[in-house]
This record gives structure tokens, sequence and C-alpha cells, in this order.
């Protein structure tokens, strides 16, 4: 499958191709300008380095040949996705990956998914959490899963995820369908996926195939975005990982559903940098209810809606509330105060005359992304038989 998104400019959905073959995706976002838009195209297209496709490419100049481009494009991916396949972070996943070998992979975690989140509607922002913070850590290799007393799970940013007992649930099940096929790092992406489709999202289609790995150290989630990275971190952060502003805002959006506890905001009420003070950013009008729920010493553990009025929903309402100054944690917050970022939350919300995008589509496109992080394919890392532990 090859994916082109071409810039708003061209007003166009993403043109999609798929030779059955590992993913490439190429993502152009130009300015809205005729002359440059093709050129920006063609340029991101020349880092694919087939020789074939720049001598095509070279020849695309202008808006009036951009049919023509898409064209000689597609013809020439289908020799780019038989001789190169996938470069860099991505390859050897792809879609269908245990259509023969466990044809009931994607269902039997769906099932175990749904049955949680239906018991317990906070299980599907931990879910979501967790394949965030496992790909952040060394790649989506579920090492966030293995118990011990120094494992990423027992590091400070990961001490309150919940949802665990989900992935060993399918994982018992997967054993018994398909014994030492499933990887536990593939149980996490399709839940993070069910988790937003139970909650009201758009579903997206999760490239399989990782395999586990074999280390879990909790000082290895030092660079974990935190609560209270101001923008410039938190984009250093996101590009680390291979990960654009755009990505970072659209994947934060996640918060519009789950909670978090008092501990990581109080000090946004009450002494923001020491000034005896509120954080400015928080909206005057929303500083009474923050305090009654968390109160000067109060619990500290107590937990207080991400997007407040949508927790158990998944939408654009997070970004609403950003706007707003409704932001619960700082690092939420200041998307809206930065100009950075704040340009993309306006492109989900449609301010100044811009047309809104679909959160949706976007977050699904930047779930897949994120979910090639640093993956292990092939021979590297395991099957674990259980998840809690290393074979």
């Amino acid at each position: 499958m090859y994916e082109v998104y071409l810039s708003p400019c061209f007003l166009a959905p993403p043109y999609m191709v798929d030779f059955q073959s590992p993913t490439k995706t190429i993502y152009t976002d130009p300015p809205c300008n005729v002359s440059t838009s093709t050129s920006h195209l063609r340029n991101t297209l020349l880092n694919l380095k087939d020789k074939s496709l720049l001598l095509l490419l070279m020849e695309i100049s202008s808006l009036s040949k951009t049919v023509a481009l898409l064209v000689l494009l597609l013809a020439t991916l289908t020799t780019l996705s038989l001789g190169q396949g996938n470069r860099g972070s991505g390859r050897g996943t792809r879609l269908g990956y245990y259509r023969s070998s466990c044809p009931r992979a994607e269902s039997i975690v769906q099932s175990a998914v749904r049955s949680a989140v239906q018991a317990n509607p906070t299980i599907a922002p931990g879910l979501l959490r967790m394949f965030f913070h496992d790909c952040f850590v060394n790649g989506c290799d579920a090492s966030i899963l293995i118990d011990g007393p120094t494992t990423e799970k027992t590091a400070g940013p990961n001490s309150l995820l919940r949802g665990f007992e989900v992935i060993d649930a399918a994982k018992s099940q997967l054993e018994t369908a398909c014994p030492g096929v499933v990887s536990c790092a593939d149980i996490v992406a399709l839940a993070a996926r069910d988790s937003v489709v139970l909650t009201g999202g758009r579903s997206w289609q999760v490239r399989l195939g990782r395999r586990d790995g074999l280390v879990s150290q909790a000082s290895d989630t030092a660079n974990l975005p935190a609560f209270n990275d101001p923008i410039s971190v938190q984009i250093r952060k996101f590009a680390d990982k291979g990960l654009n502003t755009q990505d970072l805002v659209t994947l934060v959006g996640g918060h519009t559903i789950g909670t978090a506890a008092c501990a990581l905001f109080s000090y946004r009420l009450y002494n923001f940098n020491n000034t005896n003070g509120p954080d400015p950013d928080i909206n005057p009008a929303f500083l009474p209810q923050l305090r009654a729920l968390c109160p000067n010493g109060g619990d500290a553990l107590r937990r207080v809606a991400l997007d407040k009025g949508s927790d158990n929903s998944f939408g654009n309402s997070f970004y609403e509330n950003l706007r707003n100054g409704r932001g619960v944690i700082e690092s939420d917050a200041k998307l809206w105060s930065d100009r950075r970022t704040q340009r993309f939350v306006q492109r989900y919300l449609g301010e100044r005359g811009q047309t809104g995008s679909r959160f949706n589509a976007e977050f699904g496109r930047a779930m897949v992304k994120m979910g090639n992080i640093e993956v292990k394919t092939g021979t590297q890392g395991e099957i674990r038989r259980v998840c809690t532990a290393t074979n």
C-alpha cells in the first residue's frame, strides 16, 4: 500500500494505491501556492531515490500537469513496491500480516477490548496511552508490559497506566487459538485502535508484524513527553521519533478521552512558576472548577477529565477546550498559546477562515506513523509466550 497525501491546496482526499506489499507513505504539506505545491511534491518524492521515478518527475513542473504526475507516480510506485520495500522504522509491518497464520487475531483482540471497556470505560484511554508510552521508548515492542522491579512499567510516567490485564486476556486467548504467532506488541497496537473506535472515533487499518522486545528499563522512559514540557521540548521529543509538529498536535488529541491525576496539574492552580497565582493560560471561569476538584493539599491521585464534558467520547472537542482556556495539563494548554502548534489546532477547528480538517482521519494517519517507530521485525526480538515476561 502506497499512500500519497497532497497539500490541502489540491482540495482532494489522500490518493491511495495498493500493490499488496509493505506500505510506503508519502506526505506533503507545502504552502498553498500553485508553483511551490507541485515543486514541493516533486522534491518530497525525490527522497525515494528511485532513478526511473526521478526522470519522470523532473518533467513535471506546473499545476496543469498534476494529473499526469499522479498517473506517472502510481505507475512508477509499482516498481518501487517490488524492489524497494519499506525503508526505515516501518520495515516489515503490513496489512493482513496474520491473514493465514492467525485469521481471528484482530477479532480476538477486539472482543477482549470491548468486554473490558463495557465493564470499565476508563480502560479505553488507558490502552491508548499504553501504546503511546510503549512506542516512545525503544519503539513499539511491548517492552512496557514486562514485569520486574526496574522495568518500564515501574517508571513514574507509567505508574498510572491501566489496561494491562486486557492485553494479558487477549494474549491468553490468542495463545490458545494460534500458539506462538501473535506478538504482544501487535496486541497493544490493535487494542489502542479498538479503544478509539469503542469511544466513537474512526477506525484505521493497523499494520502488523511487530516482534516483542527483550529489554525493559525504567531509566529509558526519561525522554517520554511530560505533562509540563514546553512546546520546544515537545517538538524535539516528537521529532526524535520521526514525528512532525502536526503529528504532535494530532496525537495529543488522544487526550479527548481520559483523565489526569491532580498531581500532574495542581501546581498550575495555586503557585504557577512561583508567582503565588494560577497559570494565566487557564480561563478564569474554569479555574474555580479545577480548584474545587483539586483543592490545595488535597488528594493528589484524584482524576479529572482532560476534555471537560467529553472524557468518554472521542472527537475534536478537546481542541475547543484548548481554545477556550480549558486545557487541564500544562503541555496541552501550550498547544494553543504557542503559534507553532496553534495553527494545527486552528486547522481542526476551522479558525480564521481555514477549512476544519477531519481530526478523526488525521488521528488514524498519525497513529499508523507512530505505530512504526523503531519496530522490531524478522529475526529481531521474539514472540513472547506471555506478555509480562521474555521467553
